[in-house]
């Protein structure tokens, strides 16, 4: 990425109210990134609501039962030391994809509106 790519970046991260930290449920490399991810972002942004997103979930499904259990636990972990709320979606068939939305705007306009914790391995985790 160019200086000036990654200067106009962290201009745009300065003025943003919530930041999505997407990584794909199916690679744990992505989720290994998040906390890097996470203060790098909070260097520029510091009230900002950190919202994880586990992506892919459709596919995440088909991996033995014991690999989703060890990146569920772990995304949980995570989201809880970055005092996040995490997702566990899939855009292919919109799962959770509304309720992310749904919630960064109840957040943000402190309006009425609940989500369901979930946490029940081999459904999509929502988590708070």
């Amino acid at each position: 990425m160019e200086v000036t790519n990654i200067r106009i970046m962290f201009l745009w991260l300065a003025k943003t109210v919530a930041i999505l930290f997407m990584f794909d449920l199916t690679s744990r490399c992505t989720l290994n990134n998040v906390i890097s991810w996470y203060q790098e972002a909070r260097k520029w942004n510091q009230t900002a609501i950190p919202i994880l997103i586990g992506t892919k979930f459709d596919d995440f499904i088909q991996l033995p039962i014991d690999l989703q259990w060890t990146i569920a636990s772990q995304a949980r972990a995570y989201a809880k030391a970055l005092n996040a709320t995490l997702f566990f979606s899939s855009a292919t068939y919109n799962i959770n994809v509304n309720k992310i939305f749904k919630f960064i705007t109840a957040k943000l306009f402190d309006l009425p509106w609940t989500v369901e914790r979930n946490l029940t391995i081999g459904e999509p985790i929502i988590d708070f």
